[in-house]
């Protein structure tokens, strides 16, 4: 299931950089969080959901080259992000 457009845009206000900003790396990777959360508590229900299980996979790969790009371009911005996410710093 995708995030509805409330939860989506409160997301993206609290993460884009400008006013206009929806496609940033911290943007992106707050969306992933959220999906990432929703789907793991999806798992632990419906634990033989094998193509939700995929697709979790892969966004969190999706997740980590992102995060492994802004650690490298903007450090400041990824410390902020992991701290505010809860994302473990690798």
């Amino acid at each position: 299931m995708a995030l509805d457009m409330a939860k989506k845009k409160e997301i993206i206000a609290k993460f884009a950089r400008s006013e206009n900003d929806t496609g940033s790396a911290e943007v992106q990777i707050a969306l992933l969080s959220e999906r990432i959360t929703y789907l793991t508590q999806h798992l632990k229900i419906n634990t033989k959901d094998h193509s939700s299980r995929l697709g979790l996979l892969k966004l969190v790969a999706r997740r980590r080259h992102l995060l492994k790009y802004l650690k490298r371009n903007n450090y400041d911005s990824y410390s902020s992000l992991i701290a505010t996410l809860k994302i473990k710093d690798r």
